[in-house]
Order: C-alpha cells, then structure tokens, then sequence
C-alpha cells in the first residue's frame, strides 16, 4: 500500500506554497522525520519532515511549482507511521516544522543529493532543470535572465518575465501578501498622520559612546535601535498608542510587541520583537539584529512576525526625508523615520540664540483615528522626539 503525503496548511491565511527544492529521490529509504522538500511561504522557506518511514515512489510536484495546500506532492511505499503521527494521517500544519538549517526534534536529517537540486551549470548560471527546461521551451537567453530567487537562482518566474513582451511579475509571495495588508489597512484604519522635525545631534554623539561599550559589543547601535527604544519608553508612557480595534472595543495590550519593517530580497516583511519594552537597550539590540537577519535571509516563522502591537519603519537608510506610512495589521499606529539631514538650526534663546549646523531628523506618525485622538498622538510624537533630541529623558519613568 502506498500513501501520498499532502502540502500541510502553511498557518498563515494562504491557499498554496511553492515547492522549493526536493531532499529526496525516487526509490530512496526515508525514516520518520526525514526531511522530505523545502517549499517557500509568503514569509519564509520551511523544511517538511516525512511523517512515514519507508520508500520514496513518486515525486507528484515540481520544483518551482505552486502547489494548493492539500495537494498531493509525495507518494511513499506503506511503512512504520511514527508513534504519534495524528490521526489525520501525519498532515500538520507547517508551524513548528522549525526553519531551514534545524533539524526537526529527536533526529538530525540526512543529507541526500537531489536529481533535481539547484545546480550551476557551464554558463555559470544558477538554475534547477526544469526551470532550464522553461527556458529552453520558450527560447529565453537564461544567461541573459537575473535572477531573483535566493542566492540569485534563476526562477520560473524570472524566465516568465523575460519572456513575456513588456516586462510583467507575477504578485504572489511576500508581494501579494502586503498587497492584501495595505488595502485592508487602508480600508479598515481611519488614517491620521502628523510629524516632527527633531534635532537628533545628541543622539549620535550618544551613539558613539554606545559603540565603546562592550556590553554592545558587535551589535552596531544606530538611530534606528535608539528610535526603537524611545517608543518604547514613551509606548509605556501613552499606553493608548499601543492599542487595537476589536469590533466594539479597543483592546490595550499589556506588552510592546514592536514590528519592525525590513526590506528583503524578497520584498517587506515585518518581524515582531516581543516584549521589546522589557529588553532593556543591549536586549532590544541583540534582538533586533537577529529578526532582521532571519528576515532577510527568509526563515522567519509564523510567530516571528504576527501578534505585533506596534510598528516602527525606516526610510531614512534609503535616503528619504520621510513619509506617510500605512498602518500594519490591526495595531493602531506606526513611526517613520527619516533620513538624518545637516542643516542650519536655531537653538538657544534671547542674547544666545543663534544659527549652527545640526543634525536633522523627520518623524512621521500615522495612527488610527477611531483608537487614538489628536491629542494621544501628538504627545506620543513629541515624547519620542524629545528622547531622540536628549537620549537622557529616556531614563524618566
């Protein structure tokens, strides 16, 4: 008797995944826990274990093909079924499979070649078969095609595109799933912005005594941790901005779950810090450093990047002054921050007043107006902003 193993339900609102790379071989003995394929999700790739031990019989799907989640992919001889294989014939979610790199519990997985594994060919180009196959069948240069997968593989879709006359990407993936979150939040948030240009010299010349610090030793502060850490100070001071919208209630969380965008290969992805108001500002650094670098290199899990409460993003690295930013999910408010600028600035008063080049800084807060009034908001704004201005006001309870 042979069992074909299903595409598990990704956990995360979607209807399909996409078959990544093949761990196995027709013919090839597999034990329970074996991992068996690695397909990608909109946030991340997740290995898939066997949940039988016996002979691999059939692959039923492609490499770098979209699969809808219940769909056959495997088909393997009848063998021993793990121990406490449920009762739905070991189908799973794929939460808890763990990321790419960890082996799934109580077993490390072997490492078996794959026919149909990623491969750089004599043209120096990185590409599975059947994805040189598409190109050969529809007559695309591959050696002319850049690669968008990760790695720079050359993927379905970037031999689609370069077919197509006019170019044209598919939206699915990490792209589709933002399209989804913007226009619901767009169309479900009552979206107020304002800003604050604020005087951020004494928050680099801070910087620099972070960096000698051992206890920051390798973490790199930058503006972007001290802008963290100041809404977290001041989310803890003006509760009301940490907040959701629940049918008829306004839900005030108890914790700073702090979302924090990330550009990736892969497009925006927001993973969550949690508790960051407990983390003091090497913890919250530490943290920060790891999520971002999960992110990017796309093994976020599902509980790295859901159950946030607030959101912070940085345009400034791209060198924009600032922005409007869109609120994330069902939080109720969102910080941008802009790119730090020199400029000619008034400080002192009366007879001291005077012109001096200074360190310049936008920041822009959207936030939902059924949850937050312009009053909660614009507090909030300032008591960040007078953080960043003088980083010892963080230490104000």
């Amino acid at each position: 008797m042979r069992r074909q193993f299903q595409l598990p339900d990704p956990g995360e609102g979607l209807t399909e995944a996409e078959i990544v790379a093949w761990k196995v071989a027709v013919g090839q003995q597999v034990e329970v826990n074996d991992v068996l394929l690695e397909v990608e999700t909109a946030k991340s790739i997740v290995e898939l274990p066997s949940p039988w031990a016996d002979t691999v019989t059939r692959l039923l799907a492609d490499e770098g093909q979209s699969v809808v989640v219940g769909t056959p992919i495997v088909e393997i001889e009848d063998g021993q079924a793990a121990a406490e294989t449920p009762s739905d014939g070991g189908q799973q979610t794929l939460v808890g499979y763990g990321p790419v790199g960890e082996a799934p519990a109580g077993r490390r997985p072997r490492s078996v070649p794959s026919p149909r594994s990623t491969i750089t060919g004599d043209d120096g180009v990185r590409a599975k078969p059947p994805v040189r196959k598409l190109a050969r069948d529809l007559g695309v240069d591959i050696t002319q095609v850049a690669g968008t997968g990760i790695g720079g593989i050359v993927t379905r879709d970037d031999i689609q595109a370069a077919h197509a006359p006019g170019r044209r990407v598919p939206v699915k993936g990490v792209r589709r799933a933002t399209a989804d979150a913007v226009v619901h939040s767009a169309t479900t948030h009552v979206h107020v912005t304002e800003w604050v240009e604020v005087d951020v010299t004494a928050s680099l010349e801070f910087l620099d005594v972070l960096k000698s610090r051992p206890e920051l030793e390798g973490l790199r502060p930058s503006i972007t941790l001290l802008t963290a850490h100041a809404c977290c100070v001041a989310l803890r001071r003006h509760p009301d901005l940490n907040s959701s919208w629940s049918g008829e209630q306004i839900v005030l969380h108890d914790e700073v779950n702090l979302g924090l965008a990330a550009a990736t290969p892969r497009g925006l992805l927001v993973p969550v810090i949690r508790r960051a108001d407990r983390l003091g500002l090497a913890g919250l650094g530490a943290a920060m450093a790891q999520v971002v670098a999960r992110a990017r290199d796309g093994l976020l899990q599902p509980t790295e990047y859901t159950g946030g409460t607030f959101t912070l993003t940085n345009v400034g690295v791209f060198g924009v002054d600032g922005g409007t930013p869109i609120i994330n999910g069902d939080q109720s408010a969102i910080l941008c921050l802009g790119a730090i600028q020199r400029r000619p600035w008034v400080i002192g008063t009366g007879d001291d007043e005077r012109i001096v080049p200074r360190s310049i800084a936008t920041l822009s807060l959207s936030f939902d107006h059924r949850v937050i009034d312009g009053e909660q908001g614009s507090r909030f704004l300032r008591d960040v902003a007078d953080i960043l201005a003088d980083p010892r006001l963080a230490l104000i309870a």
